[in-house]
């Protein structure tokens, strides 16, 4: 190979590593295995070990995790939080007790732990109160996330114990477990947004969202598994732990102490099927040095301890047939594709069917009919196909491509601009839609109607009992019919009807979840009832101003205007009106402190240090001010923070209107 190539590949491979670095470490969402990387990073370490003239001076193989991102506050770590070392084999791993021995002799233990698939987080405790949560950032700094990690049930605010250091700091990390992600990502795929690939995804993509009340809604978890100290108050990793636990921190119970190699490699055996029993991921081993003293005497590389090595489990993976390609609609109108397989044992479960996501995964994988494919379930929970076997591919079989017209109703898909999924418009007349929303509507963080179920829901579309959710209220002039239903007795009907007249009492925000908008999820409708107040004003409500309204972006405000665009949607919102839902928001009584904001009116946009949106609306209305959702000429402040609109900026600007930051509030409240 010529220098210039030489040159050209280390070239290509770093930008392609720093890529994928970002979309790990910043947008939460890999394109690539943990195996690729591995392999693609030691090929680079090894071309700029014989060729380092063309070393780059901020190669991925000096850096240790991602970048920080622009959200958060940048802190710099006290204690570098270095990565480790990974191996995928077992001669590595006896290289590494080889080496071990050399420097320090035989007389030393291992504590080997689980390896977490989840979001690296340092907290800092001081006089036993938590003072501060960092993520790995890039070893050296990280993002300050404090307000987040405190919404995390397991992760003490508050030490009750004589026992700790006066100033301490633990490392663990954050995960979500695998029945919390299965179904939060199924309401993620309900409003066609693309699903998170993992768990460790979702943690992270919650970890670094803006709204602490957003985090708290989702259930994370945590592992701690080390302790640093600025003086030495334990001879060994082990005690540490233990002393961990003792103090309240969540350490894992599968945490074992091995005298050699040998045990250690048992250790591996067994987890590596036995993980699958977990109701979380893990995705290796992590082995270290149980003595401080022999860590010290160890020491570091540039980028990794040399007392510690991780053994990652390669991502499973089975060769089997996709027999056919079938397609489901959602209640959204989204068609989604599903490779149907040859049943085949895959990390301990039969696989039948994997997710293709949409059309361009298709596209990327050259599916034909009849293909031999590569499936894999590592890291992930839903099965997904990874490759085929061209080899294998009959010379005559025929691709496979993506329907244009709904296999449902017929109907010809559309896929809007800076959008993946393609969608059935029909979404007045495609069976699944129509089922799908009356489903959504009666769901527990909906209308929680009582003595109803998906399958009955079913049952009453083909018998034609229910088209639309407004049908639900006119179920009690059909009792007659329902009689008619096998398995639903007297009983049972009185059960139901009392759910449906007891969910019109449910709240405006409730309702207008419930009538199933796309991407008007559960945060979204309490923004908008808030921001609106009614469904009325809802409806008449222009673009700017939904956009105006507390995280509501452009891509939600056009739907909302599309949605009520239609008549047949205006005339269900009249139906439902007229049979007594609630439409309109409760007002929210406000104790006032004083009357210093009395007749002066704010627009709150952007990101706050100090405080979150909600409650500077809560301050400036408790103090007599009113907090309005657009920008105009005779507004009197513009309550402005971090990332704020460009386009709320521009127009402020232009009208001369008076910005003020969080600290001028409190100013005007002196």
């Amino acid at each position: 190979m010529s220098q210039s190539s030489i040159k050209d590949t280390i070239d290509a491979l770093v930008n392609e590593l720093n890529q994928h670095s970002y979309n790990y470490y910043v947008l939460a969402m890999p394109t690539i295995a943990d195996y690729e990387f591995d392999k693609k990073l030691e090929e680079l370490a090894r071309l700029e070990k014989e060729h380092p003239e063309f070393a780059d001076p901020n190669s991925p193989t000096l850096r240790v995790g991602g970048e920080i991102t622009k959200s958060f506050t940048t802190v710099k770590h006290k204690w570098a939080m270095l990565s480790l070392g990974n191996t995928y084999n077992e001669q590595d791993l006896r290289d590494f007790d080889e080496r071990i021995k050399k420097s320090i002799g035989d007389n030393f233990e291992y504590v080997c732990e689980l390896k977490f698939d989840g979001l690296s987080i340092s907290l800092t405790y001081e006089n036993n109160k938590l003072l501060r949560a960092v993520t790995r950032g890039d070893g050296s700094k990280g993002d300050d996330v404090t307000s987040n990690v405190k919404t995390i049930n397991n992760i003490p605010h508050h030490l009750k114990t004589d026992q700790a250091p006066p100033l301490f700091e633990i490392r663990g990390e954050i995960f979500m477990h695998k029945a919390a992600f299965l179904r939060l990502n199924r309401e993620r795929e309900e409003l066609g947004e693309i699903p998170y690939a993992n768990p460790r995804n979702f943690a992270s993509g919650t970890i670094k969202m803006q709204d602490p009340k957003e985090v708290a809604k989702r259930p994370l978890d945590a592992f701690f598994y080390s302790l640093n100290t600025e003086k030495e108050y334990f001879r060994t990793h082990w005690e540490s732990l233990q002393a961990l636990k003792a103090w309240g921190f969540h350490v894992s119970a599968h945490t074992e102490l091995k005298s050699n190699i040998d045990d250690v490699l048992l250790f591996i055996a067994h987890w590596s099927t036995e993980r699958h029993q977990l109701g979380y991921e893990i995705d290796g081993i992590v082995i270290k040095v149980n003595s401080y003293t022999q860590q010290q005497e160890l020491g570091f590389t540039a980028k990794s301890p040399r007392w510690a090595i991780s053994y990652k489990f390669k991502a499973e993976e089975v060769e089997t047939i996709l027999e056919k390609v079938t397609y489901q609609v959602g209640r959204t109108g989204a068609v989604t594709p599903v490779a149907n397989l040859k049943p085949v044992l895959l990390a301990g479960t039969t696989v039948k069917r994997a997710t293709l996501h949409n059309a361009n995964e298709i596209e990327r994988l050259d599916l034909h009919e009849g293909d031999t494919v590569f499936v894999e379930k590592g890291g992930e929970i839903i099965p997904k196909i990874i490759n085929v076997n061209l080899d294998k591919r009959a010379a005559d079989a025929t691709p496979v491509i993506y329907p244009f017209i709904c296999p449902e109703c017929n109907t010809p898909l559309i896929r809007k601009e800076g959008e993946v999924a393609f969608y059935c418009p029909n979404d007045e007349a495609c069976p699944p839609q129509i089922v799908g929303k009356i489903q959504h509507f009666i769901g527990r963080k909906a209308m929680n109607i009582d003595g109803l179920g998906d399958e009955t829901i079913e049952a009453f579309y083909h018998r034609d009992l229910v088209r639309h959710i407004s049908d639900l209220y006119t179920l009690k002039d059909r009792a007659d019919e329902l009689k008619n239903i096998e398995r639903f007795g007297e009983k049972s009907i009185e059960n139901m009807l009392k759910g449906i007249e007891l969910s019109k009492q449910m709240p405006f925000e409730k309702v207008l979840f419930g009538l199933g908008i796309r991407y008007v999820g559960e945060t979204v409708a309490r923004k908008l009832a808030i921001g609106t107040k009614s469904i009325d004003n809802l409806i008449k409500a222009s673009l700017e101003e939904l956009v105006a309204i507390n995280e509501i972006g452009q891509r939600i405000a056009e739907s909302i205007i599309e949605y009520f665009s239609k008549p047949e949607h205006l005339e269900q919102i009249e139906l439902l009106k007229a049979q007594g839902l609630q439409f309109e928001a409760e007002d929210t009584v406000i104790t006032l402190e004083s009357d210093k904001l009395t007749g002066k009116t704010f627009v709150i946009s952007g990101v706050f240090e100090n405080y979150g949106r909600e409650e500077l609306k809560g301050l400036i209305e408790s103090n007599g001010g009113k907090v309005l959702s657009s920008i105009s000429a005779k507004l009197n402040y513009l309550l402005a923070g971090d990332n704020m609109g460009p386009s709320k900026l521009e127009k402020a600007q232009k009208l001369k209107v008076q910005m003020i930051s969080e600290d001028d509030l409190l100013e005007l409240l002196k």
